[in-house]
């Protein structure tokens, strides 16, 4: 069977959504739909808890490692503590989204609140950015002219935040969802992005402890800086890529159009959008041209079960048509 594509084939998502023909496919529609979201919430429950630990034990390292940099005269304390700041913060900006995506949908967000997770984990990127940027600049200040550091004290103030954030990365790990939600997923980089500058401040205290070169300082701290930008631009480049509607990147849109063409009675799939409405829950919308004497239920069961099976979508959008069928062209 031949599948004759659109011209629309190559978009993300269908802006149009025409509803007729759309009382074929409403009950398997709001039952798989119900089902998405049962198995989402039951997902943030444990993220949340998995949040609430680390803030805590952020929050309270932040102050220890902040203090200890203006004892010890470490930049690279200072510039942990720094960071923890925007983590302390970063942590409490995912727990209101997870609050928020908790709501219920409403008549004027009809999606609810899914996408400020999203919002918060392209937030949290742009802090890293921000907080690797401070670090850079008071590092070259100090290249400039290094001062003397307390290097012993330094030494064990950053143990004490390393041990922190490695219990704070594991409750994360633990409790949510790191690999596929996003906004988890900014959360722990920035957990990991501290225990990376207390290993820097570890590795800077012992080499001044030992040689007395105190320009250890700023340099480790500005290569932890770069390694919090690697993990930082992968966050903010998916979650731009959701915001734009794109095609989640595990998804190949031209597999899912072949699979589709080829369900019994199928003559065309076009105007076909994959789309991320938030972490672990993605949305389809396409139009089936099927035989005239073809009976729509059967066809639209077999791509919903397809979908659903295959590409693990369960929020899918499918209109019915037959040839003699005509709609004007959608912009998208």
């Amino acid at each position: 069977m031949s599948i004759k594509k659109s011209a629309h084939d190559d978009s993300h998502r269908s802006c149009d959504h025409d509803h007729t023909n759309a009382h074929t496919h409403d009950h398997h529609h709001d039952h798989d739909h119900s089902h998405g979201l049962h198995h989402h919430h039951g997902d943030i429950e444990g993220n949340r808890k998995g949040l609430i630990i680390a803030l805590i034990i952020t929050a309270s390292i932040m102050v220890l490692e902040f203090f200890g940099g203006l004892i010890t005269n470490s930049l690279a304390l200072l510039s942990d503590s720094g960071h923890m700041l925007s983590d302390a913060s970063s942590l409490l900006f995912s727990l209101i989204a997870f609050w928020f995506a908790a709501k219920a949908a409403s008549p004027k967000r009809t999606y609810g609140f899914h996408r400020f997770e999203i919002l918060a984990a392209l937030l949290n990127g742009a802090t890293l950015f921000l907080v690797a940027g401070i670090i850079i600049v008071e590092a070259f200040k100090r290249f400039v002219e290094p001062p003397t550091v307390a290097s012993g004290s330094m030494i064990l103030i950053a143990c004490i935040g390393l041990l922190a954030n490695l219990l704070s990365a594991y409750f994360l790990m633990r409790k949510g969802d790191v690999k596929n939600n996003i906004n988890m997923r900014s959360a722990y980089l920035h957990v990991i992005g501290d225990a990376l500058g207390s290993v820097g401040a570890i590795v800077a205290g012992l080499i001044m402890l030992a040689f007395k070169w105190y320009y250890a300082d700023p340099i480790i701290s500005v290569i932890v800086a770069l390694l919090i930008l690697r993990g930082a631009w992968g966050v903010l480049k998916q979650a731009v890529h959701i915001l734009m509607e794109g095609t989640p990147y595990h998804i190949d849109q031209a597999e899912v159009l072949e699979a589709l063409g080829k369900i019994p009675y199928v003559l065309e799939v076009h105007d076909l959008h994959i789309w991320t409405i938030t972490s672990n829950l993605e949305a389809l919308s396409c139009h089936l041209v099927i035989e005239e004497h073809a009976d729509q239920q059967v066809v639209l069961q077999q791509a919903l079960t397809l979908i659903a099976n295959k590409f693990a979508i369960e929020h899918s959008t499918i209109q019915i048509e037959t040839p003699s069928f005509n709609h004007d062209p959608l912009k998208v």
